[in-house]
C-alpha cells in the first residue's frame, strides 16, 4: 500500500516513535506523534549505535547528524573488574566489521537529532498527550487520552516502550520477569584525551560498563550488580551514590576513581519481557521497539533494534498493496532477529557475572582466544552487527 496521504498516529516520541515518524513522513503519510511528557526530552544517559543501527539513520538521511553527534568508538575492552587487566580487547575498526562503524552518543543528542528528522520530514508532534486507552474494536482505531481527546486514525503505532497501551491492547497484559539483577547509571566528566573505547569491567554478580561521550566531555557509566530484593521498573528512581560505590570497593583503582567523581545516580530494576506474539491487528495497529521486544541492555541493542524495526515497518507498508500484508510482513521479517539478539543479550548478562572456577576458566578462555583469533569475538556477531535491514527488506 501507498501510505501517502494516509493518517498514521504514533503513540511515544522516543527513538523508537520518531525514527518511524520521519520513515513513514518521508514516505507522505499525514504523521501525527503523541508524547505524554511537556516536551520531547531524554535523561542524561550513553548508548551506542552499532553499524546496524547506523545503516537505518544513513537511509533515513540523517547519518552526518550522527556522525556529528556520537563519538567513533575503536574497540571494546573485557576488563577484570578486580586487577583492571585487560581479558579480551575486541576491535571495533577492522575492515568490513559491518559498514557504518560503531558509535557512542547521548540519548538526548539522538532524541534531538530523530525529533529535528521528524519534523523536517512533516511529522506533527504533539506534547502533553499521555494515552490513557486504545480502542481497536472499530474499522479506525481510537485513541483517548487522560484529558479527554480523542483521535481516530488510519493507522495506529505503538512506540510506547515497556508499558504500551497498544501493545496491551493487541496481546493482553503479562507480568515481566525480575532477573534479580538492578543497575544504576551516571555520568561524570570525562579525563583529557579519553580514548573512545567501552570498557567493560567483570566481577563475581556484578559488572560495570563506561565509555566516553560528547567528544569526550562526559564519560557514560551503567554498573549492573545481582540481588535478590524486587526493585520497581523504572529509570526515574534516584539512589545514593554511596550505594553504588560499596558495591563495587572491591574493583580496581580505575573503576573506583570513576566512581568517586558520581554525585548523582539513577537506579533501576531489570525485568525479562516477553517477546510479544502479536505485533499487529487488521492493518490498523502496530508496535515497535520495547512495546514489542523489550531488551536487556547487555548488548546494546535497544536503540539499534528499535530503528530496524522503523525501517521495517515503514518499508513492508511501502511494498505491500494490502495494509494487513504489509504489517504481517514486518512481523514475518523482525521477529525471528529480535528473539535471537534478546537472547544473546540475556546470555552475555551470565558470562559477565561468572564466579569462582568458571569465571577463572571463562577468563582464560577469551585470553587465548583474543591471542589467537582477534577478529573471532566480533565475527560471531556479524549476524547482528553487519545485518542491513535497509538493503535486505
Amino acid at each position: 500500500m501507498s501510505v501517502r496521504d494516509r493518517n498514521i498516529t504514533v503513540v511515544g516520541a522516543g527513538i523508537a516513535g520518531l525514527a518511524v515518524a520521519r520513515a513513514l513522513a518521508l514516505s507522505g503519510a499525514v504523521v501525527t506523534v503523541l508524547e505524554q511528557a511537556d516536551a520531547v526530552r531524554e535523561v542524561g544517559a550513553g548508548l551506542q549505535i552499532s553499524p546496524n543501527g547506523a545503516a537505518v539513520l544513513q537511509a533515513l538521511g540523517l547519518g552526518d547528524a550522527l556522525s556529528a553527534a556520537g563519538m567513533a568508538a575503536r574497540s571494546v575492552l573485557l576488563c577484570d573488574g578486580f586487577t583492571g587487566r585487560t581479558v579480551l580487547s575486541i576491535d571495533l575498526t577492522r575492515p568490513g566489521a559491518a559498514g557504518q562503524g560503531y558509535r557512542f552518543v547521548h540519548r538526548a543528542d539522538l532524541i534531538a537529532l530523530l525529533r529535528t528528522g521528524a519534523e523536517a520530514a512533516g511529522a506533527d508532534i504533539r506534547l502533553l498527550q499521555k494515552v490513557d486507552r486504545v480502542d481497536l474494536s472499530g474499522a479506525r482505531p481510537r485513541v483517548l487520552t487522560d484529558r479527554g481527546s480523542e483521535w481516530a486514525t488510519d493507522l495506529l503505532v505503538g512506540a510506547d516502550g515497556l508499558h504500551s497501551r497498544v501493545h496491551t491492547a493487541l496481546n493482553g497484559t503479562m507480568a515481566p520477569f525480575f532477573t534479580h539483577q538492578t543497575a544504576w547509571r551516571a555520568l561524570i566528566a570525562c579525563e583529557p584525551d579519553a580514548v573512545p573505547v567501552a570498557e567493560v569491567h567483570m566481577g563475581p554478580g556484578r559488572h560495570l560498563v563506561s565509555y566516553p561521550l560528547r567528544s569526550g566531555t562526559l564519560r557514560n557509566i551503567v554498573a549492573v550488580e545481582e540481588r535478590r530484593q524486587w526493585v520497581e521498573e523504572s529509570w526515574s528512581l534516584p539512589d545514593d551514590p554511596m550505594t553504588m560505590r560499596k558495591a563495587f570497593e572491591g574493583f580496581g583503582p580505575r573503576v573506583q576513581g570513576w566512581l568517586r567523581q558520581v554525585d548523582q545516580v539513577w537506579f533501576w530494576g531489570l525485568f525479562r519481557h516477553p517477546v510479544a506474539k502479536i505485533w499487529h491487528r487488521g492493518g490498523t495497529a502496530a508496535i515497535l521497539g520495547d512495546a514489542a521486544h523489550p531488551t536487556l541492555p547487555f548488548l546494546a541493542q535497544g536503540a539499534n533494534l528499535a530503528l530496524e524495526d522503523a525501517w521495517v515497518l515503514a518499508d513492508s507498508l511501502a511494498r505491500h498493496e494490502n495494509p494487513e500484508a504489509g504489517l504481517a510482513a514486518y512481523q514475518a521479517l523482525r521477529l525471528p532477529r529480535v528473539t535471537r539478539a534478546v537472547q544473546a543479550a540475556n546470555g552475555n548478562a551470565r558470562a559477565y557475572h561468572l564466579q569462582g572456577p568458571m569465571r577463572l576458566l571463562a577468563h582464560a578462555g577469551m585470553r587465548f582466544a583474543g591471542a589467537v583469533a582477534p577478529t573471532l569475538p566480533l565475527r560471531r556477531f556479524d549476524w547482528l552487527y553487519g545485518h542491513d535491514v535497509t538493503k535486505t527488506t
